[in-house]
């Protein structure tokens, strides 16, 4: 095996991949204040310890102790469980090549060299099979997890290659990815896994390592998608993403997070073999997805039966999924529409996914995990320190340690910047050598960004920056500009600065009358966020079912929230509801309905979404009715 000296990032397609934008080597930029900056740190000091003491705790780290001979005993949890570790690696990886702390570099080696012990002499690793049933490699490939499970290990191989240059775990994952090819490949066995998420991580290695077999095997095992393998189970074809061929695909169902890992890995397929049927189909299914079966917090899945994405405006805010490993895949493919296409409307769907759908996910002091982001709760509900099914926690560590790689990309026109947050931002600019930027925002609580060119050579360029399609009325230098890119074409200097102005004061959001579950409703934004009402902050005696929006009158910040990282909270004009009269199920004539009572004003105090549970039990709602 060998390893190829390739950015520091996630995602690196190779110089002939058919992409318009370019990621930054993430060691050229830091993310140095704001709300995005608190969360890599709280996942730094906090979280990732955290990750390490409940991998200890749910055996997980035994088992792989067990498969290495290491220690006797009886295998937990779920058959896939080695993932979890892979990916609390991944997210170590991706902190040790930034400022990661002697104990989080500890904890890697050791686990590294766990892994080591416990693989096979052919490169076979999965302890379920080592532990429980030698006999049961390759038996179960609907549920059985295994091409998932090596998928993770090679994608936390690839981060420590790049990351830190250190090439072990990559070396474990490619003996793994040679004996799934031999297993697996274009000549052998005609199988796919129930579970994907290899397709990515194949593509990737291929990336790495410059070896073209993981690329066909990753078009391979694509290619084989929807033939109907894992016909006459108690889950619909759609559940494996087995109802149809890849390439043929139109609408984008059933489980959601099987669905949006291989829409990312078909996507990375596309840009490295510039296959058009594939980028065709992505094109439709994200079309789709976006305008029908998306929540307004970003959250996919609104089914908890298979965990699967709804019908065409299926959202029920009650019943929602929203997986916050849904929220992550979601977030990985629209970085990848957005590299091939260069195109907006992904880095938008990206940030709306990113601050509330994902964000929810992770309590404030970074020790509690939601597996569903519901946007409604009757009686409240409570984050846990860990799940049985525990892949959305170093699911979240993993994109949190990697988050500045999704602030800015190049071209050879220029650099792009997509998310805002105060930051520097180095990069080279092909004809224009090394750029430095430095960024400074309170974004998202503040709209205004101010870009400074630090350093550049004497050379034009172009800087474009993402104006959201929410931030209608902005302003760039004093000129109106309208949601897109807003690209800058001049031979810049250092010193040179530019301002961009975003109108991030709350607002009040209708759905599409075609949502059953929420029509009449309206929901609070501002900016990038989603707001919600938690039942304690309702006038005393009131409850959520009782209370009503008024829109006539444009809801206005309510100062800093201190319970909540002094957060701004939100105020609406809305009233109390007399609801008294209903008691239990009642279905009335409409012409025998008792008068109500005039409602009672008040002014309702809205919350970041993402912050919802933090302060103790109660409900919460996102949509609320208009009043009449």
């Amino acid at each position: 095996m060998t390893s190829i000296q390739a950015l520091d990032a996630a995602v690196v397609p190779t110089a002939s991949a058919h992409v318009r934008l370019r990621p930054i080597d993430g060691r050229g930029v830091v993310i140095r204040d704001g709300l995005l900056a608190d969360r890599q740190r709280v996942n730094r000091e906090v979280t990732l310890v955290h990750g390490a003491q409940e991998l200890e705790r749910a055996g997980t780290l035994d088992n792989l102790r067990m498969a290495a001979g290491l220690m006797s005993g009886e295998r937990r949890g779920m058959v896939f469980s080695d993932s979890d570790v892979y990916k609390w690696l991944e997210a170590l990886a991706w902190e040790m090549g930034r400022e990661a702390s002697p104990e989080l570099e500890a904890l890697a080696r050791e686990t590294i060299d766990l892994v080591a012990a416990a693989q096979e002499p052919d490169g076979y690793l999965n302890s379920w099979c080592q532990v429980v049933d030698p006999a049961w490699r390759w038996s179960d490939m609907k549920m059985g997890h295994e091409l998932y499970c090596a998928g993770h290990l090679m994608q936390a191989g690839v981060a420590f290659a790049r990351a830190t240059g250190d090439t072990s775990l990559l070396t474990l994952g490619c003996r793994f990815a040679d004996l799934i090819d031999e297993s697996f490949g274009r000549h052998a066995r005609v199988a796919i896994d129930g579970h994907p998420e290899i397709e990515v991580a194949l593509v990737e290695l291929y990336r790495q390592t410059g070896s073209s077999r993981y690329l066909k095997l990753a078009d391979t095992l694509t290619s084989r998608r929807g033939a109907g393998m894992f016909a006459g189970d108690r889950f619909d074809l759609s559940y494996y993403q087995d109802a149809e061929p890849v390439r043929d695909a139109r609408s984008i169902a059933g489980h959601a997070v099987r669905a949006l890992y291989l829409a990312a890995g078909v996507t990375d397929l596309y840009a490295e073999t510039g296959d058009d049927a594939l980028l065709r189909s992505m094109l439709l299914q994200w079309d789709e997805l976006a305008s029908t079966k998306t929540y307004l917090t970003g959250g996919i899945g609104s089914r908890h039966d298979g965990e699967a994405i709804g019908d065409p405006y299926e959202l029920p805010p009650d019943r929602a999924y929203c997986e916050t490993c849904a929220a992550i895949g979601s977030i990985m493919w629209n970085w990848r529409m957005l590299l091939v296409t260069g195109e907006s409307r992904f880095a938008d769907l990206l940030e709306r996914t990113l601050y509330n759908g994902f964000l929810a996910g992770l309590s404030l002091d970074g020790g509690s995990f939601f597996y569903t982001n519901p946007l409604q709760s009757r009686n409240g509900k409570r984050r846990h320190r860990w799940h049985p099914v525990a892949c959305c926690p170093p699911n979240i560590m993993r994109l949190l340690a990697s988050l500045h790689h999704y602030l800015a990309t190049t071209s050879d026109s220029g650099i792009q910047v997509h998310q805002y947050a105060s930051s520097t931002i180095r990069a080279v600019v092909p004809d224009a050598g090394t750029v430095e930027l430095a960024v400074e925002t309170g974004y998202p609580w503040s709209g205004s960004v101010i870009v400074e060119v630090v350093a550049c050579a004497d050379a034009e360029w172009t800087l474009s920056l993402r104006v959201p399609g929410w931030a209608h009325g902005a302003v760039l230098d004093g000129q109106p500009v309208a949601p897109g890119y807003a690209e800058l074409t001049r031979r810049w200097r250092p010193g040179d600065r530019v301002v961009l102005e975003l109108d991030v004061s709350p607002r009040l959001t209708a759905p599409n009358p075609r949502i059953d579950a929420v029509r009449g409703c309206v929901a609070v934004e501002r900016g990038p966020l989603v707001y919600c009402f938690e039942d304690g902050d309702l006038p005393e005696g009131a409850s959520l079912a009782e209370i009503a929006l008024q829109t006539g009158t444009a809801p206005v910040d309510s100062g800093p929230l201190a319970a909540l990282g002094g957060f701004p909270g939100v105020s609406v004009s809305g009233v109390v509801r007399d609801l008294d009269r209903w008691d239990g199920i009642e279905y009335v004539d409409v012409r025998e309905l008792p008068r109500e009572g005039t409602p009672a004003p008040a002014q309702l105090l809205a919350v970041p979404y993402f912050a919802w549970s933090n302060r103790g039990d109660g409900g919460m709602r996102v949509w609320l009715p208009k009043s009449e």
